[in-house]
């Protein structure tokens, strides 16, 4: 089955231009410039005319909860992956703190399988780290599973790597990728005591999180997982930096030579503590939003190459859920559905340029975990792709708007000026006319290692 996608701005690589993809079954089998020849398509079985849209190689977010199993009233694999596939997100990589916690490869491969019936969008899973369970770790194939996932903080599940000998060991004698979670825990809890003995009550109302969970909770655990992979010559991926004072830890090194990299959230991005008189919970997530300086720092780390990827930390509560305040309402929020349109939104504000967000989205995530075959638009690569289209009077997104399970989003009544309207998943078309297609099943993604 031969097919092309033409008629577009193709975006790929850091160039922009004109193009058309063919796709030979779940390939790529060209990308050229300009328009097709007739001949061209005349060979073309099926021909899709994105009439001047963008044409993206498919997001690949690696850093999702679809809350399977255990927490599958606010989500699953099922309906959190037909919001990626909304989303232009072709491929995911979820974490282990679901319940029981991934942390066994017996509990690892029912993860898959669950995955490889019912995922619209390609995947792969994370196992987790903890203190008792390093022969488990040692038997994983680490080419068919994206990396080791480690709480130096507690977050959603309670799961932590605490003992300073387990964490050695780990990061000592693994080649795959070690992504962590990093906030201390002794620092957070010493903030959360003491806020309480002041105020009163067992709860602390919302705008405490970021003096609960701080910037110094967030350094002082980071510096310390840096100098540790730095002795032991780990590929320790730090995850959601939130603070500016965390950059000094990073360098700008091209991202193919760098073994301690970082990553940036769309929700750090995009709010700071100041959006919560405005949002409340729906912001609320670990490690907390912070100061408008933070994220002044974080979106210039981007554009510097200090941070090196865009994820999500989608992680999907119900409404109800997310009653309380500091420490009673639950952390996190659903992204994975307007990820893509949200940074593309700061690129329209000047933030970024549309080159970049794909080079952050598309291609670093790729590059850092070394995924077989895609993250770029390349002939041999498979056909994931995101058709985006720009709209100049904008569109306002809406809870309405919703695929996730949960039902609501902390954009709510935001205004973007791009739109995916269509995505397509080794091939074959998962998204388009704002439809689903529930008949497409991913892949289980493969890594480099």
């Amino acid at each position: 089955m031969k097919k092309i996608v033409y008629n577009g701005t193709v975006i790929n690589e850091g160039r922009r231009y004109l193009g058309y993809v063919v796709i030979s079954d779940s390939l790529i089998a060209e990308v050229g410039e300009g328009r097709p020849s007739n001949c061209l398509l005349d060979e073309c079985d099926e021909k899709i005319d994105v009439q001047e849209a963008l044409i993206l190689p498919g997001a690949i977010d690696a850093h999702v909860h679809f809350r399977d199993p255990g927490m599958t009233h606010k989500a699953d694999i099922a309906s959190e992956s037909r919001a990626a596939a909304a989303g232009g997100v072709t491929s995911v990589m979820d974490m282990p703190n679901c319940k029981p916690a991934t942390v066994t490869i017996a509990d690892l491969e029912a993860k898959y399988a669950k995955a490889a019936e019912n995922s619209v969008v390609n995947y792969s899973a994370y196992i987790g780290a903890t203190d008792t369970n390093f022969d488990e770790l040692k038997k994983v194939d680490f080419s068919k599973v994206c990396g080791i996932k480690a709480f130096l903080g507690t977050s959603t599940g309670g799961m932590l790597l605490s003992d300073a000998d387990a964490k050695r060991r780990v990061f000592s004698e693994f080649g795959t990728i070690i992504a962590v979670h990093s906030e201390d825990e002794s620092i957070i809890n010493a903030n959360r005591e003491a806020l309480l003995k002041k105020m009163g009550g067992d709860d602390l109302p919302l705008g405490y999180h970021s003096k609960v969970r701080s910037a110094e909770a967030c350094y002082e655990s980071t510096r310390r997982a840096v100098d540790l992979a730095r002795e032991c010559g780990t590929r320790l991926h730090v995850l959601h930096i939130s603070t500016a004072k965390e950059l000094s830890l990073f360098d700008s090194a091209p991202l193919a030579v760098k073994k301690v990299t970082a990553e940036a959230c769309v929700a750090h991005l995009l709010f700071t503590e100041a959006d919560g008189a405005r949002l409340g919970a729906r912001i609320k997530c670990n490690p907390s939003v912070k100061t408008p300086a933070d994220r002044a720092s974080l979106r210039r780390a981007l554009r510097e190459g200090v941070i090196d990827v865009i994820s999500t930390d989608h992680a999907p509560h119900l409404l109800t859920e997310k009653e309380g305040g500091c420490l009673k309402a639950a952390s996190g929020m659903p992204m994975v559905q307007f990820s893509l349109v949200a940074m593309l939104e700061l690129a329209h504000q000047g933030m970024f340029t549309p080159e970049m967000v794909v080079g952050k989205m598309c291609h670093a995530p790729a590059l850092l975990y070394r995924v077989d075959k895609r993250g770029y638009l390349r002939p041999g690569y498979k056909a994931d792709i995101a058709v985006v289209k720009e709209v100049p009077e904008g569109v306002t997104i809406t809870d309405a708007d919703v695929v996730s399970k949960c039902g609501w989003t902390p954009l709510n009544g935001s205004t973007v000026h791009h739109q995916v309207v269509m995505t397509m998943v080794n091939g074959e078309v998962a998204y388009a006319h704002g439809k689903v297609n529930d008949s497409v099943r991913g892949e289980r993604l493969t890594f480099n290692n």
